[in-house]
């Protein structure tokens, strides 16, 4: 059975075709430009695999679930330029008559994770998934279903307490200034410091003030759902972040709830190099294609 996958990025388009073992067979990588080319260039790749059965698309948001809004399949009012109202399931079923699966990036990074979970033999039913990135986003998993009802969830945009150390920094979302993704995402280190992240030491005093902001994300996760972990993905995330966020939260939490060991709760992917999407549109697609 083949399936396929689309982790829909602001950056870029991230595309595989594989089976119901979630094990791919062939992908490519294709840059976010304009709707035109760039789901133009997505159809011409799914087009090569003449026996695909489902496809599932985890794209970057904000996006319309409501299967009975006539904007069902669409991004909505992204601020990712010339992308807003673009009919992305409906320019694929031009070409596909096929199941098509429609959810949030960070639905199918957290679906991903739910699986391999299980598959390791962990038995949870809730988990909420972070990627920190570009954006800033999550996706939430309770007794096995995604949260969301009217629409879904846009955990990047919560409010948090400011660090002391960060009163002036003003937040850089066009939205709301200094929400989470306003004070965390991956643009805010040159904001803050004229150096991109990846040039910043560890021991800089900017990841303090980022784990600061992340372990209170989780907090508020951790008290809303109380999952039986979070995970964090996304270029901005590494284990030795992880374990600053770790001791704010233990710190910031104050023993309130107990989340067991820290360093099980508070974790990496376990699908290696942020593939944890794509392992979750292949579920979803063979999910989509059962109904």
């Amino acid at each position: 059975m083949l399936l396929g996958s689309i982790e829909a990025g602001g950056t870029k388009f991230v595309c595989a075709v594989g089976n119901e073992d979630y094990r791919i067979i062939d992908s490519v990588h294709i840059k976010t430009t304009t709707p035109e080319e760039t789901l133009q260039k997505t159809v011409d790749y799914f087009k090569q695999f003449k026996d695909l059965q489902a496809i599932a698309v985890s794209s970057f948001g904000p996006i319309e679930l409501r299967k009975n809004s006539p904007k069902y399949g669409y991004i909505t009012n992204t601020p990712k330029p010339g992308w807003a109202n673009t009919d992305f399931v409906g320019r694929l079923k031009e070409d596909f008559d096929l199941p098509i699966s429609w959810t949030t990036d960070v639905n199918g990074s957290a679906y991903g994770e739910y699986v391999m979970a299980t598959l390791f033999n962990e038995k949870i039913e809730s988990l909420v998934y972070f990627t920190i990135g570009t954006g800033v986003g999550a996706g939430e998993i309770v007794n096995g279903h995604f949260i969301g009802d009217i629409g879904h969830p846009e955990v990047g945009h919560v409010r948090l307490k400011r660090h002391p150390d960060d009163m002036d920094f003003k937040g850089i979302c066009p939205y709301h200034g200094d929400c989470l993704e306003g004070l965390v995402s991956g643009p805010t280190f040159e904001a803050r410091t004229g150096k991109k992240g990846q040039d910043i030491p560890l021991t800089d005093h900017v990841w303090d003030i980022m784990a600061f902001y992340v372990a209170q994300a989780a907090i508020q996760e951790t008290l809303l759902f109380r999952p039986a972990k979070i995970v964090f993905g996304g270029g901005v995330v590494s284990e030795p972040f992880l374990k600053k966020v770790r001791a704010q939260f233990k710190d910031l939490l104050n023993d309130y709830v107990d989340v067991g060991d820290l360093d099980k709760y508070i974790v990496m992917p376990l699908v290696k190099n942020n593939g944890s999407a794509t392992v979750g549109d292949f579920a979803l697609a063979v999910e989509e294609l059962n109904k």
